[in-house]
C-alpha cells in the first residue's frame, strides 16, 4: 500500500462504554489528567454555537487545499466518529462547508476537527453540530488528492491514531490514546471532584491558601 495515498477503510473504535464516560467531561480536566502535555494549540478552535464533541476519532491527511480525501472519509464515517483532518494547518483554501458538513452530520458524525480552513461560518456559527478549525476562509478547495484515510496523523504536535478518543469543548480538542482513555478519564474525574471541593471551600470561606507562600520560599522568591 503506497504511502501518501491510500484508504484503510476500517479500524477499531472505542468502546460505546469509554465514549459514553467521557461525555460531559471538560476538556480542560482530560488535558490536567495527560499532566497538561496533550491537546490541540490555542489556534484550533470551536466555531459552532458550543455543544461538546466526543467520539473515536477517524483520521484524514490531506494535501493542502484539497479535500478529495475528506470527501470519501464522510462516506466511510460511522455514527459516532470524529473526522479529524490534518490539513498542514493551511487556511488559504476552506476544506469544508456547510453541503459537506450537512452530510456529516446526516451519517451521524459526532463533530469535524479540521487543521486547515473552513468556510460558511454564519451557518457553523449557528449550528450544533462540532466544527473546530484553524480559520475559515471564502477560497474553496481542490479535489485532486493525495491523502490518507485512517493512518496516524498529527495536528501541530498532537498525535492522532484511529480509534482513539476525541473531545472538544470551547477550551480546544484534546486526543487521548485509545489504550489509555480508561486510567486518563478516572484521572479527569478525580480531579473534577478535586475542584468540586475547592469551590465550596471558596464558597464558605475555608479555602487553605497557604500553599502560595510556601512555593514562593520552596522557589527562593524574596519580597519586603
Amino acid at each position: 500500500m503506497p504511502i501518501g495515498f491510500r484508504i484503510r477503510a476500517a479500524c477499531e473504535r472505542l468502546p460505546e462504554a469509554l465514549v459514553r464516560k467521557a461525555q460531559g467531561i471538560p476538556v480542560a480536566a482530560i488535558s490536567d489528567g495527560m499532566w497538561r502535555l496533550a491537546g490541540s494549540d490555542a489556534a484550533l478552535r470551536q466555531l459552532h454555537c458550543g455543544t461538546p464533541m466526543c467520539g473515536s476519532a477517524l483520521t484524514v491527511r490531506t494535501r493542502a487545499g484539497d479535500n478529495l480525501m475528506l470527501h470519501k472519509a464522510i462516506d466511510l464515517a460511522q455514527p459516532g466518529d470524529v473526522i479529524v483532518v490534518d490539513g498542514g494547518g493551511h487556511v488559504q483554501n476552506a476544506l469544508i462547508g456547510e453541503i459537506m458538513m450537512t452530510q456529516a452530520q446526516k451519517r451521524g458524525v459526532a463533530g469535524i476537527v479540521i487543521d486547515g480552513a473552513v468556510r460558511d461560518l454564519d451557518f457553523i456559527r449557528r449550528s450544533p453540530f462540532p466544527v473546530f478549525a484553524r480559520g475559515a476562509t471564502h477560497r474553496g478547495p481542490y479535489k485532486s488528492g493525495p491523502g490518507e484515510i485512517n493512518f496516524p496523523i498529527a495536528l501541530q504536535g498532537m498525535v492522532v491514531m484511529p480509534g482513539d478518543l476525541v473531545v472538544g469543548d470551547a477550551d480546544g480538542v484534546v486526543c487521548v490514546p485509545s489504550a489509555d482513555a480508561g486510567r486518563v478519564l478516572d484521572a479527569a474525574i478525580r480531579k473534577i471532584a478535586t475542584e468540586a471541593r475547592q469551590m465550596e471551600a471558596i464558597g464558605n470561606g475555608t479555602l487553605d491558601r497557604s500553599w502560595v507562600d510556601e512555593d514562593l520560599r520552596r522557589l527562593g522568591c524574596t519580597w519586603e
